[in-house]
Parts: C-alpha cells; sequence; structure tokens
C-alpha cells in the first residue's frame, strides 16, 4: 500500500463490493477514517440513493468515494465497474470482496456458485492489473462456510455455505500467484452476524436458529463489531495461514491443513 509524505499524506484506494449496506458500508466508512479513499459498489439500481448515502458518510470520515454499479456475475458489468476505478484513481490498493448471496427468492439454482466463487474470481482478475506491491485483498465469508467441509451447518443454508466454500478454495489457490505480485490476501471468517439479512432471513426459514448459535457461541458479533475485523485484515499483518476467524469456533471443526 501507499505511504504517506512529511507533507501530504497518501490516502489508499480500496473497493468494497456489496457496500451499499450493512457489513460492506460499515466497513467503507471504517476504513476512510484509516486512510482509505473507498468505492462503493452496489447491484440493484434501486438502491443508488442508499449507496449515495454511504458515499456520503465515506467523504465525511475523511475520505473521498464515488459508487458504481456493476452485477457481479455480469462480465461487461465489472469491466465498466474497474473502467470507472481506472478513470477516477488509476489503480487500487485494497480489494475487499463482500458481496456475496444465493438466497434471494427466486434465484436460479446455479446462481450461489456463480457469484460466490466465479464472479469472486472474476472480480480479483480484474483487480490485480491495477494493484502494486504491499496490495490487499481480504475476501469475507461465514464459519458455517468456512468450515462446511468438516461441520454439517442448516440444510437451508447448506448450498450457500458450499458454494462460498467454493469460491474461498478457488481464491486460496491463487495465493502463490498473487504473493509473487506483493499482494496480500486474507480471508474473514466470522459467525452468524446480528442485524445482517443472511441471520434474518436464516432465522425465518428456521425459526429459532439465530437463538440457537447465539447460545452455543455465547455471542454473536453485530455489523459493526465484524466491520471492524474487516478493517483490520486490511492494515494489519497477513496471518501465518491467511485467515482471521472472528468470534467463537468451537463448535466447528478445524479444516486439516489450515
Amino acid at each position: 500500500m501507499t505511504d504517506a509524505t512529511d507533507d501530504v499524506p497518501i490516502r489508499n484506494r480500496a473497493l468494497i463490493t456489496g457496500s451499499s449496506r450493512g457489513i460492506g458500508a460499515d466497513t467503507a466508512v471504517l476504513l476512510a477514517g484509516r486512510g482509505f479513499d473507498v468505492v462503493i459498489n452496489y447491484r440493484d439500481g434501486k438502491k443508488v440513493r442508499r449507496a449515495e448515502q454511504v458515499v456520503q458518510k465515506v467523504r465525511d470520515a475523511g475520505g473521498e468515494s464515488f459508487a458504481v454499479r456493476a452485477d457481479l456475475t455480469d462480465g461487461e458489468s465489472v469491466e465498466e465497474l474497474f473502467r470507472a476505478v481506472v478513470r477516477e484513481w488509476g489503480g487500487l490498493d485494497l480489494l475487499v470482496l463482500n458481496a456475496s448471496g444465493g438466497m434471494e427468492a427466486g434465484a436460479a439454482e446455479d446462481y450461489a456458485l456463480t457469484l460466490n466463487r466465479d464472479a469472486q474470481l472474476r472480480v480479483l482478475e480484474a483487480a490485480v492489473p491495477l494493484m502494486d506491491p504491499g496490495s490487499r485483498v481480504v475476501f469475507v465469508t461465514s464459519h458455517q462456510a468456512h468450515f462446511i467441509r468438516t461441520t454439517p451447518t442448516m440444510p437451508e443454508y447448506e448450498p450457500v455455505a458450499r458454494s462460498k466454500r467454493a469460491g474461498e478454495d478457488a481464491l486460496r489457490a491463487l495465493i502463490p500467484a498473487l504473493a509473487e505480485k506483493g499482494i496480500g490476501f486474507v480471508v474473514v471468517s466470522g459467525d452468524m452476524i446480528e442485524g445482517t439479512a443472511t441471520a434474518l432471513i436464516l432465522n425465518r426459514v428456521s425459526p429459532g436458529a439465530l437463538d440457537a448459535r447465539r447460545e452455543a457461541a455465547g455471542r454473536l458479533y453485530n455489523v459493526q463489531e465484524f466491520a471492524e475485523q474487516i478493517a483490520a485484515a486490511a492494515v494489519e499483518p497477513v496471518p501465518a495461514d491467511h485467515t482471521r476467524l472472528v468470534g467463537d469456533v468451537s463448535s466447528f471443526t478445524p479444516i486439516p491443513g489450515e
């Protein structure tokens, strides 16, 4: 990442996917306070006002910002997103892969894998040429997905969990290539997060699921607390295993080799 001079502090440039609300939005504001300018990405054209509100919050926190609508499952849309980044800032120092999904009503059968694996790779591939040595990539996931190979999750969430783990695996396979370019990579995995759309959906389709997980874990992080962990992962040293586990993991079986 870029360094500050004695006279003029140089701000780092970040792109956070799926950042017009929730964890992504809170992470954007926190990063602004840590010396980042932030591109806000959103998918739904009806949410432009919400995205612009996050842009203003980033500016209020001391960063520059602009919003770009882009459907990450569409290659042309992703190309336009990065053309905007190049046009405005010329490059990136941080990519936070926060956008995910798969439980939306009416979603195609393969949508979860298309978004949570294929789109993550597409976005990273587009970002890497814009990133200098010292840059960072952060992939956001859940314990339910990260540990899915060793610890079962709720049947309603399993397809999404497996698709997110597939995305994590595909990204981890690129760690050596990223390291050769001097780009760090960190997975940030958290338990169910209070107040997120995913937690609310799971609790609706499986009543009591949130209470049960809260009891098992002792407590669950809220959106702001989890966003703070993502922001920290963007600037703190990369862990040896490239993984930052947030919250209780005693209910999950470790994955051999990780």
